[in-house]
């Protein structure tokens, strides 16, 4: 299928990397110890999938694309590879990692330098496709369903294809329409498409009434868009204040047509590929990047948290992986948990005790945590012990700590004198810290006459991290748990202790003695007692963590715990869920740090603010949200059945404090996710805006089985942009949909 040279090369023709990917060799691929076979890997000529070889002739060529990998990493270090080959053959090995639950392709090359020739081509190819603009991922999108439909491969469709090129991308229509519109492309009256009249019928596809529509009201210059013009809709719709000199930027930047630009206009284009560009999306730009004041002391922040990290499904059989860790701290997670047991020949292993979930060892564990902590953000992690070893096992665990993490590993307070308060993000960039028992108070290090009274010993009662029935058994069983010194003396800012009640904390925690809560406990006390819970979370942390009944790894919703000033709301990263799309919500902005500043009446000792009872004060700044739904464009099949078609509705929610929380949705459009249009107006009251947040999520209807899971965006409320603005979806697993996006036209106002 001629592509007209709308292609993936970027420009990158004879590019070294590209042609050695377009080459293609041999690699070593390793499932097992028993399983590694040679497969020939290419790069097809669509620069997007890549192709390998089976030998077996049954089996269907398999292929994946660029956009499938998450990352690519240069030797041993997935499970499988360090399993199941030799140390020696380090420098040979890669893995590349894929979004979603795609298995990880474990691969050996023939040579160091091949190896990193492989590695460096196919990151550079994938950062070139992440930088695509959106205009270019759907024509690319749209040529490759082109491609599939166009059967016999010449380069030319019949009528029958094109319907079955509606069908690839998501609309049936009747075939009369189908019929029209094939009947207007064909100009040269042959009976198929080809050339030109494929651009034609692409460019009638893709044609977008609605936008027309607004550009119409405001190109009042012989049709075009003047730099006035184009101020005018900005302040007017787009409720933005800009400049003259702005405007002729946004004509210098997107404006395709040179003639246009030169006579500086704005073509409608011009005006499309601007509304679809990430600085007037309907997330603020400015909140993408690190906005917020980072020199707080750390209890003032929400810490992107994740339970029982190391797990790849659910609580019980699911397997243990260290890519389950790579994954959460590439999703920006600033606190992870080691669930730490007696292993063989001496070795810690991390797995879900009493249950049957596979182990991994322990500072294979800390080595991945060390090579993947600060590739999203810099910013403090905390490694979230859960330790079950005898003390032999536990000196070994401080060693591969010490050895492993070196200089980055936190071991004394900052400072030469005793802090009265955490450290700020700031000044922990690239720093880990440990939380688990510790054997005396912080203080005793400074005491004059250190006269060591610390035993080996510390109450097993204050292990409140244990989540099941059976660690109860254990625990009453054992009332003494033995503490390695060296594993104690790691454990500075974040030491456990039980929790006794908000009066006692008062009266006996130092501010680095921090409790760990089970949901239903902590929700408890945030229906209850919310205004002494954000009093104990102004100067100590609080983590909270699923019940162990959740053995199918959901999630609980985080939304409460965080009005009540809680920082380490622990969710398992592993499950797709509302809950987690909600997480990764809030943590989306300020430069995906892992820290989001909590707002100033979460941080003040003496607040009044209950966010149940909802009393005057200045969390209060009512808001009334105007939200359109426009139309959707480009939406994925649900089911890869050739004749299913989703039929789309859209849902907007708003979580918050209780008096906020609210949904909606609109009708379904039957048999369209290329372009539905619902135009649907909403209404929705937001009283504390700052803790509020907005999801946008498109589901396919089922009057049968219930509605299916498409795509979904959630942000901070006050990150939202007003006017009409375009909304990226996300799939279940938080990667972007390449093509796919809502069209929304927002206002926000101060309610009367």
């Amino acid at each position: 299928m001629e592509t007209n040279g709308i292609e993936l090369k970027h420009g990158m023709e004879g590019d070294q990397d590209l042609q050695f990917l377009l080459q293609g060799g041999d690699l070593l691929k390793v499932r097992s110890s028993h399983w590694k076979k040679t497969r020939f890997f290419k790069l097809q000529e669509d620069c997007k999938t890549v192709w390998h070889e089976s030998k077996k002739t049954l089996r269907k060529k398999q292929t994946f694309t660029l956009d499938d990998i998450k990352t690519v990493h240069l030797g041993r270090q997935s499970d499988i590879l360090r399993k199941n080959t030799e140390e020696q053959v380090e420098g040979r090995c890669f893995t590349i990692m894929f979004k979603g639950h795609r298995k990880n392709l474990d691969l050996i090359a023939s040579s160091e330098d091949e190896a990193k020739q492989w590695v460096s081509s196919l990151e550079k190819m994938v950062s070139g496709i992440n930088n695509l603009s959106h205009q270019q991922k759907t024509e690319h999108w749209i040529f490759s369903c082109l491609r599939k439909a166009d059967k016999n491969k010449n380069n030319k469709l019949s009528q029958s294809e094109v319907k079955d090129f509606m069908r690839l991308v998501n609309i049936e229509v009747e075939d009369d329409y189908a019929e029209m519109l094939f009947k207007k492309c064909d100009k040269s009256k042959s009976g198929y498409l080809a050339g030109e009249e494929i651009e034609n019928f692409y460019e009638l596809l893709t044609h977008r009434e609605e936008v027309d529509v607004i550009y119409g009201e405001y190109a009042k210059t012989t049709g075009f868009m003047s730099p006035d013009n184009l101020v005018d809709f900005l302040m007017k719709e787009q409720r933005e204040k800009v400049t003259l000199a702005e405007a002729h930027r946004i004509i210098d930047k997107y404006e395709p047509d040179e003639n246009a630009k030169e006579k500086k206009l704005l073509s409608k284009d011009g005006f499309h590929i601007y509304l679809h560009h990430p600085e007037a999306l309907v997330l603020n730009s400015d909140h993408k990047e690190l906005y917020q004041d980072m020199s707080q002391p750390l209890n003032h922040y929400f810490i992107s948290s994740s339970h029982n990290t190391y797990l790849m499904e659910d609580q019980l059989k699911g397997p243990s992986s260290t890519d389950a860790y790579v994954r959460a701290l590439l999703k920006g997670c600033r606190c992870v948990e080691l669930d730490c047991w007696d292993g063989s020949d001496n070795e810690p292993v991390i797995y879900h005790g009493y249950t049957l979930t596979s182990k991994i060892l322990f500072k294979d564990a800390i080595k991945a945590i060390k090579e993947y902590a600060f590739k999203t953000s810099n910013y403090p992690v905390i490694l979230s012990l859960e330790n079950h070893c005898s003390v032999e096992q536990q000196e070994v665990m401080a060693h591969h700590m010490s050895s492993i993490l070196g200089s980055a590993l936190v071991s004394s307070p900052l400072g030469d004198v005793m802090p009265t308060e955490f450290p700020c993000p700031e000044e922990l960039q690239g720093k880990f810290l440990i939380k688990g028992k510790r054997l005396n108070k912080l203080e005793k290090n400074y005491a004059p006459d250190d006269t060591a009274d610390d035993t080996d010993m510390t109450e097993e009662e204050s292990n409140d991290d244990d989540d099941d029935e059976q660690k109860e058994l254990e625990r009453s069983k054992k009332k003494k748990l033995k503490l390695a010194k060296e594993l104690s003396d790691m454990v500075i800012y974040c030491k456990s202790v039980h929790f006794n009640g908000f009066e006692d904390a008062i009266k006996n925690l130092s501010f680095y003695e921090m409790s760990s809560f089970k949901e239903g406990k902590a929700t408890g006390l945030a229906e209850e007692s919310a205004n002494a819970y954000i009093r104990h979370n102004v100067d100590k942390l609080s983590r909270i963590y699923p019940a162990g009944s959740r053995t199918d790894s959901s999630n609980y919703n985080p939304v409460p715990l965080w009005n009540a000033g809680c920082q380490i709301v622990a969710l398992n990263f592993q499950t797709s869920c509302p809950e987690m799309d909600v997480h990764q919500g809030r943590f989306l902005v300020n430069g995906k740090s892992g820290y989001i500043l909590k707002p100033a009446y979460l941080r003040d000792l003496d607040t009044e603010f209950d966010p149940i009872t909802l009393t005057r004060g200045e969390w209060l700044q009512h808001k009334t949200l105007h939200v359109m739904i426009v139309s959707a464009q480009q939406l994925p099949k649900v089911s890869m059945k050739k004749s299913s078609i989703v039929d789309p509705l859209v849902k907007v929610q708003v979580y918050g404090v209780q008096a906020d929380v609210a949904e909606k949705e609109t009708n379904f459009i039957e048999n369209n996710g290329f372009n539905p249009t619902w135009n649907k107006n909403f209404q929705f009251d937001v009283y504390v805006p700052e803790l509020a947040l907005v999801r946008f999520s498109v589901e396919d209807h089922d009057s049968t089985s219930g509605n299916e899971f498409i795509g979904q965006f959630t942000l901070p409320f006050n990150s939202l942009k007003m006017g009409y603005r375009h909304v990226p979806l996300l799939n279940k697993n938080g990667d972007v949909l390449p093509s796919a996006g809502l069209f929304v036209h927002i206002m926000v106002l101060d309610a009367e």
